[in-house]
């Protein structure tokens, strides 16, 4: 009977190591590149590990295919910061907040450092995210709830899509999911 071994591409989550993608095959052995661990030699005859997604070893890829796929399951995971930039029209401005009651000060602040807070509260939401769909003790129900507040979240927030460069950027709610 003939293994169906894993090809180049092939992502795996591993027991100890999490997710990863194979990066290159020997004859007793795959490369695993992990995304916490790095590069790391696993047995062909190792089973423990959840195969994510198959692509059989005859199957040829390219070394860009299997690198966008890893740079696709990073970007998946937070681990590779995609910073976006402040539309042109924003740069060097400033966010006046002015009370209705004209004997208290205004409060500015810099756009720019405006716009940070709302990057960084973005990365704090998919960290979030990524922390309640990983989580063994919720329950897929439990899951789906919370991953439903963190959308509504994201919705909330378009309000501030036109600070961003592109489109690709933006928040995105429950209409846009």
């Amino acid at each position: 009977m003939e293994k169906n071994y894993l090809g180049v591409g092939s992502r795996v989550n591993h027991p100890a190591f999490g997710d990863g993608v194979i990066v290159k095959l020997y004859a007793i052995s795959y490369d695993v590149c992990f995304m916490l661990y790095g590069v790391k030699q696993v047995g062909k005859d190792y089973d423990k590990w959840e195969v994510i997604e198959h692509i059989p070893a005859e199957e040829v890829i390219t070394y860009s295919e299997a690198e966008k796929s890893l740079l696709r399951i990073l970007k998946n995971y937070n681990l590779i910061q995609d910073n976006p930039d402040l539309g042109d029209r924003w740069k060097n401005g400033l966010l006046i907040m002015q009370p209705f009651d004209k004997t208290l000060k205004n409060k500015e602040i810099p756009i720019e450092t405006f716009f940070q807070k709302i990057i960084m509260t973005r990365e704090r939401l998919r960290v979030m995210e990524q922390k309640i769909n990983n989580h063994n003790i919720l329950s897929e129900e439990d899951k789906i709830i919370l991953q439903q507040y963190i959308t509504k979240i994201y919705g909330s927030l378009t309000t501030f899509n036109i600070l961003f460069d592109k489109k690709e950027h933006y928040f995105v709610g429950e209409k846009g999911a």
